[in-house]
């Protein structure tokens, strides 16, 4: 395995260059050394304002665009005696909507997306035109069935119709990740306190039953027991069950939380081979990177990075299932999750864009992997444009011409290396295509279907985390945007130079007097600035950037995180 040594490097002006502590040897992963250092073609979206159109979207009962609103209220009260809401998943799936099964056919993995997206870029759900949104969501907490979890659907009598509901273990585990993360960001909204509290002791109660052999396709948090049917198993779910449980221990101060949260990623690190199958390895590995950090633990983070990026190869998982790497046509598409094998591969916009929710805070943690996430990220961040249809020409689509019809703020679900369904003549010979499966999902779905809400739906935390610089290619990202439940007494940004020299980058710091610590080279990058400054970054290298109060004296990376061992 490739591994860097970061060269300390001195900037004119306000930059110091003064020594503080021991350069971070930087740990390559060897799938993002594929990847282009500066992708082409290279376009960054103003991913904050993406959030901030696609929450105006979303929300408006009188949308003035073509599609129309894609919101309605659901007045069933199942679990909650409350009225809550629906979102379409696909934009006008003929099972959803207000007069079809009920107007209780919705998702909680779209709709806690939107509102975890808001709030990170500065809306308020729990009080917008009248409305606590982040209330209504609670009716997502199954009661009724005796599961006692945050589930993907609010009753099994339209589970069925799509979406998974006790059968695919990953949508039962991640609306409870979802839901922690908008509690974190909404606190102290009413009745969402006894909600964590319990979905936090249905996953203690389930670790201990498991008792580190998740070698199942789902649990039933009703009768406490592994499941399994015609699904690949998901050992991952581990990961899932890890973050909300750290997370809770964190919360209410309880070690027996923490006590699982260990057993969850000791069965997960135990694992021989990658078994990746959505988004639960990676809410794992953030954990790990936590665990070893903050409570002296020793996961082994680079074989489970690996893991991800490689993909899962058993053929018993999901066969080809990780990050894509390289060129489709014209375009780099390298940095997506997907399929790496399915017709030339198959990637996903939601499934992209979560991947940076716990990659960009875990280089706090762990920050030998500055250089890696900060390489991947440029490459994924540019890619996940290419799934909007006003990013790629008519010619590579299957809705030509509908940049319209939501003036381009809804996304494709997917994107393929090619086309073998929908057009395949038009297609043939085309990389890649944007496209989406709505219309194979029932026969009554019309081909608006392949625009998705719910992939679209994540765009906030892009949002959250990316900023460009006055330098194209890097990008400055937050580290703490994502970082839940956790110590964050400094800003902290990772920037990656993707260039053949060292390019300087304006940086802007709060108000008040401030130091500019790297914690890769072990420089103070600025001393005793206020406002702006410059600073250095090598070339094909990272900086971790973290901003102190002037004459701080910062003893080593422990800044950054509250260290228990």
């Amino acid at each position: 395995m490739k591994k860097y040594w970061i060269l300390i490097a001195l900037c004119l002006g306000a930059c110091t260059g003064r020594y503080h502590g021991t350069p971070v040897e930087q740990v390559a992963i060897p799938r993002v050394e594929l990847m282009a250092a500066m992708p082409e073609p290279y376009a960054i979206l103003d991913w904050h304002q993406k959030a901030l159109d696609f929450d105006a979207f979303a929300y408006d009962f009188d949308n003035p665009y073509p599609c129309g609103p894609v919101i309605w209220w659901d007045d069933a009260r199942r679990n909650i005696d409350q009225r809550t809401f629906g979102l379409y998943t696909a934009m006008k799936d003929a099972r959803q909507g207000a007069d079809n099964n009920g107007g209780e056919f919705h998702e909680s993995l779209n709709i806690l997306h939107t509102l975890l997206g808001a709030g990170l870029n500065g809306i308020d759900k729990t009080d917008q035109n009248g409305y606590n949104w982040v209330k209504m969501a609670q009716n997502y907490f199954n009661t009724e069935n005796g599961w006692n979890i945050v589930m993907n659907n609010t009753c099994p009598e339209v589970a069925l119709l799509g979406g998974g509901y006790g059968r695919d273990w990953w949508y039962d585990v991640y609306p409870n990740v979802l839901f922690y993360a908008v509690s974190e960001v909404f606190p102290d909204v009413d009745g969402a306190d006894a909600i964590l509290r319990t979905v936090a002791d249905q996953f203690a109660k389930a670790d201990s039953v498991l008792a580190g052999n998740y070698d199942f396709t789902y649990f039933d948090y009703a009768q406490m027991k592994g499941c399994n049917n015609w699904i690949p198993k998901q050992q991952d779910a581990a990961g899932g069950h890890a973050w909300v449980l750290y997370s809770a221990s964190r919360k209410y101060n309880d070690p027996r939380y923490l006590k699982h949260a260990i057993s969850a990623l000791e069965a997960l690190d135990s694992q021989t081979e990658s078994r990746f199958y959505e988004i639960l390895l990676p809410m794992g590995i953030y954990t790990a990177a936590r665990l070893n950090a903050e409570q002296g633990c020793h996961f082994d983070i680079a074989k489970m990075l690996d893991w991800v990026f490689e993909g899962c190869q058993a053929p018993d998982g999901r066969n080809g299932w990780g990050i894509t790497a390289g060129r489709w046509g014209d375009y780099d598409i390298s940095g997506l999750q997907g399929s790496l094998i399915d017709q030339g591969g198959f990637a996903f916009l939601m499934n992209s864009i979560d991947v940076a929710w716990p990659f960009v805070p875990m280089v706090k943690y762990q920050p030998q992997y500055a250089r890696a996430i900060g390489k991947w990220m440029l490459n994924n961040v540019n890619s996940c444009r290419l799934f909007f249809p006003d990013q790629l020409p008519d010619s590579l689509q299957c809705l030509p011409g509908m940049q319209h019809y939501t003036n381009s703020i809804i996304a494709y679900e997917g994107l393929r290396y090619e086309d073998k369904r929908f057009m395949p003549q038009e297609h043939a010979g085309k990389h890649p295509i944007a496209l989406g499966d709505g219309p194979l999902w029932n026969e009554k779905n019309p081909p608006e279907s392949m625009f998705s809400v719910y992939s679209t739906s994540a765009v906030g935390i892009l949002g959250a985390i990316v900023r460009t610089t006055d330098v194209e290619g890097i990008l400055r990202l937050d580290c703490n945007a994502t970082d839940f439940y956790a110590e964050r007494p400094y800003p902290v940004y990772l920037y990656y130079n993707p260039h053949a020299d060292s390019r300087c980058v304006t940086y802007s710091a709060a108000e008040g007097r401030k130091d500019i610590l790297d914690i890769v080279s072990g420089q103070y990058l600025a001393q005793g600035i206020q406002g702006s400054c410059t600073i250095d970054i090598p070339a094909d290298a990272a900086v971790l950037a973290v901003e102190l109060p002037a004459g701080m004296n910062a003893k080593d990376n422990t800044i950054l995180y509250e260290k228990n061992n």
